[in-house]
Formats: C-alpha cells, structure tokens, sequence
C-alpha cells in the first residue's frame, strides 16, 4: 500500500446497516485513474463485490458523493454504488444477513488502474444490524417461535410483527433501532416440504404475545411482510382483531400455495401455480411470474383474502419490475376493491424499475436466487439503481406508516405493569 494514499469512511468506520457511509479518498496524484472496490462475505460464506473507475481531481482527492464512476459495476455520482452494486461471485445468491447480533463487514479499497492493480490504500465499514442499547430475546411460546427486539428505555413503543417469508432478524432489528417493538416471525417455519397447511391462530398468537409487552404503547400492532409473508399479513387483518397497520410488500392478495386455517376450520384455499407457463432464460433462473394461477378466476375466489373486512391500515408497496407474479396487479385490485366496498384504509407506493425483493437499504441488488418454495433459481426482476433508490424510498416510508397510524398511550403500558 502506499503511505501517502488514505482512505476514510464517514461519519465513522461503524454504522448501522440502513445508513448510507460516505467514501473518500485522499494523497493521489492529480488526475490519477484508480479502481476502487468493495468486497464483503455473507453468512453462508459468498463472496460479493463490486468495482468502479474513478479519477481524482486536481488535489489528488475522490469523494464518491461529489465524483462519477467512470466505468465498472456502475457509472454516474452514485454515493453509495459500491454497495448495492455487489455481485456474489456464483450465480443466483442472495446476500445472506440474517443475524441480528453480528455486523456486515464490508471492505472498502483503491487500487492503482495500471498493471496488476496494487493497493493503495483501504478502510474496514462494519455495518451493524442491533442499535446500543437494542435488547434481543429468542421467543418459543405455544404455537410460535421468533425473536423479539425491543428498543432502550421503557416506552411505550409502537408494536410490529415482522412476518418474513423464511427467518431473518435483519428487518425487524433495524426497525427496534427506530422505536419499534418488534417481534420477527417466519411465516414458513421449518422446511417448506414439510408443510400442507397454515393456522392464522399461530400468527394470531404472535400478535397477542407482542400486544402484552410492557414497553408496547399502541392499541394494536402493525405487521410488515413480503411475499407470501405478505398474504398472511393480508389475512391477519382481515380476520384477527387489533390489527391497526398493515405494509404488504409485493404480495399476492390471495392465499398462495397453501390452504389457511382459523379455529379449526378452513377460510382460504390456496391459489396455486402452472409451471407450464414458467419462463427459462440463459442464465439458468426462470421467470415464474406468469405461472401463478388468476385469483379472479371463479375457480380461484376462495383463495382471496377479503381485505374489505379489514379495520386497520394498508401501505400497499408494489414493484412494477417484480418478475416473481404481478404485485402491481395485486395491489391494484385490492385498491379497488376496497374502494367499491366505501373504504378509505389504504395507501398504495409504486416503484416502475423495482423488482421482488425490497429490503431496508445500502445492500446489493439481487437479481436472481433460488426460490425458497421451489428450490430452483428465479429472476426476481429490478434494475439494479432504481431498485436500490426504491429501497432508500420505501424504508422512511415504512417508520412514517407505523408512526402515524400505531398511536402510542402511556396508559396502556401502565396498565399493563
């Protein structure tokens, strides 16, 4: 490395996950062409990185909030294209950060642009998930399982069940950081395989458990969920009271895959899918977007969730780019179903270049993965830029919808002590 070269990450080394770090460099040459680059492992041991050319300015100084990427995993200023430009370096992975308790450590580089390309210079970004002062207790109780995440001092705090597809403590952490009591859940507990059929009274438990922590001010609770997650989340409001906010994040507004029990009885069938109008690509994933059956269809009403029904909230999130069904299809007949029915309850956020999978942001694109149902790759559709602005988007928008309409009481978390 040269001595003269320094890089720096500001405002510190150590951020939290959904903060953006500003990438600076200083002691290059005037004009100098350099590479600069970022490189980070996940839990399951993939390496993804990312590259860019960029050009120092008079004073030998590059600052990607002010300078263009010349060329490289992305072009343009591009604050913090160096994240959600990574690429795993096998096809069809997801970026696997799932724990709560250690950070994502990203390694930031410049490199000279001739010959072998040697260091010059390199600086350490640890990308913590848990807050100070976050507490994180492993919940078994009944039917259910998660973890809980509760934010410091003692309320009240808005309560949100964080229903994910399979677990991952990364969402419902981060949004414990913002205020939020939050228990994270998985919708599809153990091995998809292993499964026939959902309850809606274990969700119906989860919710009950978060609504008698002492710290939880709000009436009711929000949920948040994407995918199929987001269909339990759809029919946890329509059927279960206390439910005062939903965000559905490019779901399907019906019951997908398989059939959802309440009390002991059926409520929904499932919609199903027709792989015969699956779509193989070149790069091995397939697009099964045109493979879910029409919840329309008269065959195919029971498998509906009957949000009309529903008290509390909506925030419907859609990706128009979503290639893993039609989310915008969803959401907009939702809305106008809802409207037929005199309600008012809901909100809807469209992202034209956005594809399935919206996380909480400054993580890399994922363009394709393997499905977790289906156990084959998928092209999750999204252009990576539009994509990664939509997340930044979506994440305020996310706290903004749980602040307004998850009232907090003092009262309530006295009564409850």
């Amino acid at each position: 490395m040269s001595s003269q070269v320094r890089m720096s990450l500001l405002p510190s080394d150590r951020c939290l996950f959904d903060e953006p770090v500003q990438v600076k460099v200083a002691g290059l040459r005037s004009r100098q062409a350099v590479t600069m680059r970022a490189r980070s492992t996940d839990e399951k041991g993939v390496v993804f990185s990312s590259s860019a050319t960029y050009r120092a300015d008079g004073s030998g100084e590059i600052d990607l909030d002010r300078h263009p990427s010349l060329g490289g995993s992305y072009v343009g200023v591009e604050p913090t294209g160096l994240l959600w430009s990574m690429r795993a370096d096998t096809p069809h992975r997801y970026l696997n950060k799932n724990k709560a308790l250690q950070p994502h450590v990203v390694k930031f580089s410049v490199h000279e642009e001739e010959g072998e390309g040697r260091m010059l210079a390199e600086a350490t970004n640890e990308r913590v998930l848990m807050g100070d002062g976050v507490r994180r207790v492993p919940v078994k109780e009944g039917n259910f399982q998660g973890v809980l995440f509760t934010p410091p001092g003692d309320g009240p705090f808005p309560a949100v069940l964080d229903l994910c597809t399979f677990m991952s403590e990364k969402r419902a952490c981060l949004l414990a950081n913002k205020g939020f009591v939050v228990l994270a859940m998985a919708a599809l507990g153990g091995k998809p395989d292993n499964i026939t059929e959902m309850h809606l009274d274990h969700f119906e438990e989860a919710k009950d458990f978060l609504q008698r922590q002492p710290q939880v001010g709000s009436k009711g609770v929000g949920v948040i969920a994407r995918s199929k997650g987001a269909d339990i989340a759809l029919s946890l409001a329509a059927f279960v009271p206390g439910v005062e906010a939903v965000v559905w994040i490019n779901g399907c507004s019906a019951n997908v895959a398989l059939p959802l029990y309440y009390k002991k009885r059926q409520i929904l069938s499932p919609l199903m899918f027709d792989f015969d109008k699956a779509i193989p690509t070149e790069s091995g994933a397939t697009i099964i977007k045109y493979g879910v059956k029409d919840p329309l269809a008269e065959e195919n009403k029971g498998s509906l969730v009957p949000v009309e029904q529903a008290e509390g909230r909506f925030l419907f999130v859609a990706s128009e780019d979503d290639l893993n069904w039609d989310s915008k299809g969803y959401a907009d007949e939702m809305t106008e179903r809802l409207k037929r029915h005199g309600k008012e309850n809901f909100e809807s956020v469209y992202y034209p270049r956005a594809g399935h999978l919206l996380e909480p942001p400054y993580g890399p694109h994922c363009p394709s993965a393997v499905h977790g149902l289906f156990s084959f790759p998928v092209v999750w559709g999204g252009e990576p830029k539009a994509h990664a602005a939509a997340e930044v988007h979506l994440w305020k928008k996310i706290q903004e919808f749980f602040r307004t309409h998850l009232s907090c009481d003092a009262t309530q978390t006295k009564a409850k002590l």
